[in-house]
C-alpha cells in the first residue's frame, strides 16, 4: 500500500537536503565511539578474569659458578665418592615450601623454562632462549577464595628464607590499567553524548527553517482546519525518513571503518602476532546488534525532536 504524499512539500527545502549527510556523519562517530567503549570492557573483563586471585614471585637468577681450570695432565684427581654436591637453588624450595605453608594461598608452582620462553617470545624472538639471558625465576602463586595473605608479612618471610625476592601484585598494576581504562570510556562517552546534543540541535535548526520555508502552506492548512498536531505529524515524519536514511549510511560507513581497523590491527601484528600496533577489536554478537540500532535510534530523535520543535514554535504563533 502507497503511503499518502505529506501535505507539506518538503522537496522544496534546501535545509533538509543536508541533514541525512550531518546525520550519517554523527552516526559514524557515534558507532566508533561506542565500539571503543564495549571493546575497552571486553578488555577489562578479560584482565579481570585472568588476573584476579593469582601473584607471581620473582626470585633472583642463580650466579653460574665459572668452571674450575683444568688440571694439568700429570696432576693426579682426586675423587670423593662419599661426598655429593651441593645444589644451589637459590631459595627457590624455601620459598615454595613458606608459599604452600601460607594461610590464604592454594597453590604455588614455578613456571619451567618452556612457560618463561613463551612469556619473552612476544617481545624478543624464539632466537633467544631463558638459558641466553639472566632472568629472575618465577613462581605462579594461586591465592584462595577466602581471605588473602598479608603482603607485607610474606615479602618479609621470603626475604628472610630467599634473599631478593620479590612478590608482583597484579592488583596494583591492574588497578592503574582499569583506571586508564575507565577514564578512557567516559571520553567516548561524553564524545557520545555530545554527538547526540549536535543531532539534535541540528534537527531544530532543520525544523525551523523548514517551518520558514513552508509558512505559506502551514497557513493554509490552517485555514483548512489542520491542527497544530496534524503539521508537527508532517514534519515528523519527514524527519524520521531523513534520519534513517543518513543513520543507515553512517552505519554502513563505520562498519567498513571498523572492518578496516580490524584488517589492520592482523596486519600490524608481530612478535608471534602478540603485540600490534592497532588495537585489535573485539566485540561480540550484541554489540553489533547495539550498533545496528543506531540508525534506528538517529531517526526516532530525529522525528521526536522535529515534532517538539514544531509544536512549542506553533503555540507561540499568534
Amino acid at each position: 500500500m502507497k503511503s499518502p504524499s505529506p501535505a507539506i512539500p518538503f522537496d522544496r527545502g534546501g535545509a533538509a537536503r543536508f541533514m541525512p549527510w550531518l546525520v550519517a556523519l554523527m552516526v559514524f562517530l557515534a558507532a566508533l565511539s561506542l565500539a571503543a567503549v564495549m571493546t575497552l570492557q571486553h578488555a577489562l573483563e578479560f584482565w579481570d578474569a585472568s588476573l584476579a586471585g593469582t601473584l607471581t614471585v620473582e626470585l633472583p637468577p642463580v650466579p653460574v659458578p665459572a668452571p674450575a681450570p683444568a688440571p694439568p695432565s700429570n696432576a693426579k684427581v682426586k675423587t670423593s665418592p662419599n661426598k655429593n654436591p651441593v645444589s644451589n637453588d637459590g631459595g627457590l624450595a624455601a620459598a615454595l615450601a613458606l608459599l604452600r605453608a601460607t594461610p590464604g594461598i592454594s597453590g604455588a608452582e614455578p613456571l619451567g623454562r618452556d612457560a618463561v620462553a613463551r612469556l619473552i617470545a612476544p617481545f624478543l624472538g624464539n632466537a633467544l632462549s631463558p638459558e641466553d639471558l639472566d632472568l629472575p625465576r618465577l613462581i605462579d602463586v594461586r591465592l584462595s577464595t577466602g581471605a588473602p595473605p598479608d603482603l607485607a608479612a610474606l615479602q618479609a618471610k621470603l626475604a628472610a628464607v630467599a634473599p631478593g625476592a620479590v612478590i608482583d601484585d597484579h592488583r596494583l598494576w591492574l588497578d592503574r590499567l582499569v583506571l586508564f581504562a575507565r577514564s578512557v570510556q567516559i571520553t567516548a562517552l561524553v564524545i557520545l553524548a555530545l554527538i547526540g546534543t549536535v543531532a539534535v540541535l541540528t534537527v531544530m535548526f532543520v525544523t525551523r527553517t523548514g517551518l520558514l520555508v513552508h509558512r505559506e502552506a502551514i497557513e493554509l492548512l490552517h485555514l483548512m482546519g489542520a491542527r497544530d498536531g496534524y503539521i508537527a505529524h508532517q514534519f515528523e515524519r519527514e524527519a524520521l525518513r531523513l534520519g534513517l536514511a543518513g543513520g543507515a549510511a553512517g552505519l554502513l560507513l563505520s562498519g567498513l571503518a571498523l572492518l578496516a581497523l580490524g584488517h589492520a590491527a592482523g596486519a600490524s601484528a608481530f612478535l608471534g602476532d602478540a603485540v600490534t600496533l592497532v588495537p585489535a577489536l573485539h566485540l561480540k554478537g550484541w554489540n553489533w546488534l547495539a550498533l545496528a540500532g543506531l540508525p534506528l535510534a538517529a531517526g526516532l530523535v530525529a522525528g521526536l525532536t522535529a515534532r517538539l520543535t514544531v509544536l512549542a514554535t506553533l503555540l507561540r504563533l499568534p
